[in-house]
């Protein structure tokens, strides 16, 4: 926007020297105001993901310290001790106090983010419940209120808590298919899941999402792998 303002200005005063000038100088503001948007909107992102972890971890009366430990781990891992915790503290300060429901929260992310995000952020917040080595009934019921107001299918719901409970089906489970199901219907159904699940379908969120993504995208591999290895494919 600047770019054309200051180019036009330019023109006026110094001709087309002062166009190309005008366009020169304004292209550097447009570009630093993007890249300040950009990042109050990747750490607006970040704050929010820590508000849902914040109400999940208290869900159950319980506040676990290898839960919270986590999310702490999990952040210093993408961004580093120091970012970390200037984030963690923005948190405490601004958010964390305030009484702010899962429903205007989930609210924010089905405005601004695709399907397959909104399944990173519920895979996340898994990670998180089952940090203790153990997913209470109530983190379920919690997380299955998230997957409602973000507007996730049950059976996508049902493919990521797969993940973190082991059956004899759950890699059926994870696939989202029937065990009944022949080898192309197999195959179909792993491309489908490779193809919603990528992590290139989040990179422009951030390190936090992708890693999210990845994790997400090797179990819904192995699922593929184990099936494949009991039926000789």
């Amino acid at each position: 926007m600047y770019k054309w303002i200051l180019g036009i200005i330019g023109f006026y005063i110094f001709r087309l020297p002062g166009f190309f000038i005008g366009l020169f100088i304004g292209h550097q503001i447009d570009k630093n105001s993007f890249i300040k948007i950009r990042n109050n909107i990747k750490k607006e992102f970040e704050l929010n993901l820590l508000a849902l972890a914040s109400i999940l971890i208290k869900s159950d009366g319980n506040v676990s310290q290898k839960e919270l430990q986590y999310v702490r781990n999990y952040f210093i891992s993408i961004y580093g001790q120091a970012r970390a915790e200037v984030l963690f503290k923005q948190f405490n300060n601004n958010i964390d106090k305030r009484n702010i429901s899962a429903e205007k929260i989930c609210s924010f992310f089905l405005r601004r983010t695709t399907y397959g995000t909104r399944l990173q952020l519920i895979h996340f917040l898994f990670n998180i419940a089952k940090a203790d080595g153990n997913v209470s009934k109530s983190e379920i019921e919690k997380l299955l209120e998230f997957t409602r107001y973000l507007n996730i299918s049950r059976i996508d719901f049902e493919s990521i808590k797969a993940m973190f409970f082991k059956s004899s089906d759950s890699d059926y489970k994870i696939l989202e298919i029937d065990k009944n199901c022949t080898n192309d219907e197999l195959k179909k159904a792993y491309r489908e899941l490779a193809k919603k699940h990528h992590p290139d379908k989040v990179q422009n969120l951030g390190e936090v999402y992708v890693k999210a993504a990845k994790e997400k995208f090797s179990k819904i591999q192995a699922a593929y792998e184990n099936i494949k290895k009991q039926r000789g494919i």
